[in-house]
């Protein structure tokens, strides 16, 4: 039986797997500030313009970028803002996580030897 949820599903974990890459990331944040042209994106990253061009026609593909030809010049810039709020969102859960785990590290670090925190069942002191 047809099922609209599977499909948003589907769709969801393409677009996820897209993401799935640090320089996409990075470039996500990038054209979050302002669009730009594949060199100047290239150049503030520090990858290759084959690279970037790359990476782009995928995000391209997966509809989280939309670009404008100006003369020679092709414009890239992120097709929804709220890419950014989502991806910005997630890196917030991420620094709040790691913050958790380095505080659990401190405190193993001052406990004495053979004696660890106590975690509950959900890995939180």
């Amino acid at each position: 039986m047809w099922n609209a949820g599977d499909d948003i599903d589907a769709i969801q974990a393409s677009l996820l797997r897209t993401l799935a890459s640090p320089h996409r990331l990075r470039i996500i944040h990038r054209l979050g500030e302002h669009g730009c042209e594949v060199n100047e994106l290239a150049r503030a990253l520090g990858m290759s313009q084959a690279a970037t061009s790359q990476h782009l026609a995928a995000m391209r593909v997966a509809g989280i970028v939309d670009s404008t030809r100006e003369g020679r010049t092709v414009r890239y810039r992120l097709s929804d803002p709220e890419i950014l709020a989502a991806c910005s969102l997630m890196r917030e859960v991420l620094v709040r996580r790691l913050s958790r785990l380095g505080d659990l590290a401190a405190s193993a670090e001052r406990a004495p030897t053979g004696v660890a925190p106590q975690l509950s069942e959900a890995g939180h002191r």
